[in-house]
């Protein structure tokens, strides 16, 4: 039996969700809200399911609906997903939210701790993970060929310069930390999941000439050193769209560690793997082990997105524990608890900050977990 999901929010992303959900054979698309009114007749029709102008009415006309799935946006991509969040959760049904979970630290600990206390599944689109790479990446670190790992380096962003940018005068993104709410999500969901928790943040932000120019309040670099409770140390270099990226593309990680090394290209594109050399070799400068590579041969960012909304169709499905759930509410609250300690060591100068402690997972007593 297919899980009855509604859709709110119906701008990109809100319709992307809608395709997926269409789509996958766990799911039922059966009713789609927007507050404008356009936008929710135009994907109702599209999808053939009903239109709602507001959640309250979704809610009340399909007392059955397993999922809501929020997409809506606001300041900084996040400050409309507290609300309908909450009134989900509040009607007992199971969330996926769009990331940020919030663009307010408050809020986004709120969400998570209500959706524990409703006993109900709250999910976030941290999709960057849910590819092929990954997965073999993460293959790699399980079947011992990483070893301990030493370092991590992870850039991303967006292509750019000077002649390619335009100045956004909206206040909804024309804010000091914006890119870092909306967008550092992402690469701090990839880091944790490879890593593990992160202990210390430093960060030195700033922004080009061209911007200042402007009058552009956002924050657009972001360089960010890290330590994760490992022990491992890392290095987050993000803008968005300041300069080109070059080797990696767009989108790279690198993971090194005492028995090899991996690097991810543009997300869900290539994976390398290097060996360590072994008792008797020796690599000297110029020289490197021969790699292992996995070319997946897809170009398109896009296929993350039923990847990921899959693995939460999936998860919902077969009930598996709650702290089980792939890419949860309390994995969003870690990026945000990374973010705002980026935010707090820029405004500090740069000083080293740790980042609040994540709710402790109690389980629940009436689940067997594996």
């Amino acid at each position: 039996m297919p899980l009855k999901v509604g859709v709110v929010g119906l701008r990109g992303i809100g319709q992307t969700h809608c395709q997926c959900h269409s789509t996958n054979p766990l799911a039922q698309l059966v009713a789609v809200c927007d507050v404008i009114k356009q936008r929710a007749d135009e994907m109702a029709a599209k999808h053939k399911v009903k239109a709602y102008y507001r959640l309250k009415d979704m809610l009340d006309a399909h007392p059955d609906l397993d999922i809501v799935d929020v997409c809506t946006g606001g300041y900084e991509n996040g400050s409309w997903h507290f609300e309908p969040t909450m009134e989900a959760l509040s009607a007992g049904k199971h969330v996926l939210c769009e990331k940020p979970l919030s663009n307010d630290i408050g809020e986004a600990r709120e969400m998570v701790r209500f959706a524990a206390e409703k006993k109900v599944y709250l999910g976030c689109n941290l999709n960057h993970y849910f590819t092929p790479t990954a997965e073999r990446a993460k293959k790699y670190m399980d079947e011992g060929n990483i070893g301990e790992t030493v370092n991590l380096l992870f850039k991303v962003g967006f292509h750019g310069g000077e002649e390619t940018y335009g100045f956004s005068k909206s206040p909804r993104f024309n804010q000091p930390y914006a890119h870092m709410k909306a967008f550092l999500t992402h690469p701090f969901s990839v880091m944790r999941y490879f890593c593990g928790d992160i202990t210390h943040v430093q960060t030195f932000s700033t922004k080009p000439g061209f911007r200042k120019n402007k009058g552009d309040l956002l924050l657009s670099v972001n360089s960010v050193h890290v330590r994760f409770a490992n022990d491992t140390v890392g290095y987050l270099l993000s803008h968005r769209g300041d300069a080109v990226f070059g080797l990696g593309g767009w989108w790279s990680c690198e993971v090194a560690g005492s028995r090899g090394t991996f690097c991810i290209e543009n997300c869900i594109e290539k994976l390398t793997y290097w060996p360590a050399p072994k008792k008797g070799e020796g690599y000297g400068l110029g020289s490197a082990p021969k790699p292992e590579v996995l070319d997946t041969g897809i170009k398109d960012f896009g296929d993350t997105f039923p990847r990921r909304i899959n693995a939460f169709l999936e998860d919902v499905t077969n009930g598996v524990p709650r702290e089980h759930l792939r890419s949860s509410g309390r994995d969003a609250l870690a990026t945000l608890e990374y973010i705002f300690a980026v935010i707090e060591s820029y405004e500090s100068g740069g000083k080293m900050v740790r980042p609040k402690a994540l709710p402790t997972i109690h389980g629940d007593p009436s689940v067997e977990n594996i």
